[in-house]
């Protein structure tokens, strides 16, 4: 709820300004960085969208609900992979643009070196990068 003489953001302005702290990347950049092991590729889909689209071999799959506490190395629920703030992330949804909230969301935790995937699995799979079912 907005309080007097706030003004509310639409989501196409908050993705504006979220994204404007960090650089994203295209599909084949990340991909590339993730076969010189670079990156973790971090999959936030939702198990239909996965089910339905298949997945990025090596990819860490991570429920958007659980991202934060996954992701933080400092989190008593981490992932494995997840080993320190300057760990360089990609976060990937169906087309790009929850992965920016969930980016923003990881900035916040200290991962500054977080990002999100232009155009999102969608764009990835139309580059012809490796997928599985």
């Amino acid at each position: 709820m907005s309080g007097a003489g706030e003004r509310a953001t639409g989501i196409d302005a908050l993705l504006e300004r979220v994204r404007e702290g960090y650089e994203r990347i295209e599909a084949r950049a990340a991909y590339d960085a993730a076969q010189a092991g670079e990156v973790l590729l971090v999959d936030i889909r939702y198990a239909a969208l996965r089910d339905r689209d298949g997945v990025i071999p090596g990819a860490l799959v991570v429920e958007r609900n659980e991202l934060e506490w996954r992701l933080d190395p400092q989190g008593s629920h981490r992932a494995p992979e997840a080993t320190s703030h300057d760990l360089r992330i990609v976060v990937i949804c169906n087309e790009g643009y929850a992965s920016s909230l969930a980016t923003a969301s990881l900035h916040q935790l200290g991962l500054h070196r977080a990002t999100d995937l232009i155009g999102g699995f969608q764009a990835w799979k139309a580059a012809g990068l490796p997928v599985t079912s």
